[in-house]
């Protein structure tokens, strides 16, 4: 579904343009959860916002390759209809939309995107109650203005019901345990696993701690640090990482 491959990328402009990823190759097949732990400064949203296609991120070398096609080709809107979801650390408030009207129009903007036809009003709202109902948001929630006056954990639960009704293929979530409770977490969690946990999708978890994956158990975990993966394993690695630190078991 993706494979990155030796893949280099700097932020900034000119001479200020600074190195962060250093030569990162990573895969991820349909069906797996893969999380990715690292220290601060390492690279993790980097990575993340480079896949997004966030202005001011430069990839100087190497490839992405998304549902078969060149990822760094394509417009940021031209990936999120291919299937690609990046949930934020902190999700931005955006005054005087609200979330039902900012929902519907993204959704049948990808739809469009695809050939697909629009959903009618009635069929949106359906859905967005299901979303809603799955991460123990309030209807009344989705009415507000996006992410204003929303507590970080709202704005989490609101971030992943715009997962559920987008419906992407590849969820990047960078830090979405960042804020949480464990009332929260537990939702967050059982959200994710409802909504991403199938054989046509996968994710990808940016993650300092090991709290989010008691919930959302990965098929793997990287380590990457100064810009490259430098350790997989299986959940037991961040069992181990959060028993032992980053520079323990990266000496070892």
């Amino acid at each position: 579904m993706l494979k990155i491959e030796n893949l280099h990328a700097t932020v900034g402009e000119g001479e200020s343009a600074k190195p962060i990823l250093k030569g990162l190759s990573l895969e991820l097949n349909a069906g797996e959860v893969h999380a990715i732990m690292g220290p601060n400064g390492a690279g993790k949203s980097t990575l993340a916002y480079v896949l997004g296609g966030r202005p001011g991120y430069e990839v100087t070398d190497g490839s992405v390759t998304f549902m078969g096609k060149d990822l760094l080709d394509l417009e940021p809107h031209e990936r999120a209809a291919l299937g690609l979801f990046l949930g934020f650390q902190y999700p931005v408030e955006i005054p005087g939309v609200s979330n039902v009207q900012f929902l519907r129009e993204a959704l049948n903007a990808q739809r469009g995107e695809r050939g697909e036809e629009p959903l009618s009003g009635g069929d949106f709202l359906k859905l967005a109650r299901e979303q809603a109902g799955l991460l123990q948001l309030d209807m009344d929630m989705l009415k507000r203005n996006v992410n204003v006056g929303f507590s970080g954990g709202e704005k989490k639960r609101a971030e992943m019901v715009q997962m559920g009704i987008l419906g992407p293929k590849l969820a990047i979530l960078d830090e979405t345990d960042s804020g949480l409770d464990i009332d929260a977490l537990k939702i967050v969690g059982s959200g994710i696993n409802s909504i991403m946990r199938a054989a046509d999708k996968a994710v990808l978890l940016i993650t300092h701690y090991q709290r989010l994956l008691d919930y959302v158990q990965p098929d793997f975990v990287h380590i990457l640090a100064d810009g490259r993966i430098v350790k997989t394993g299986g959940p037991e690695l961040a069992q181990q990482l959060e028993a032992e630190g980053y520079d323990e078991v990266m000496a070892a």
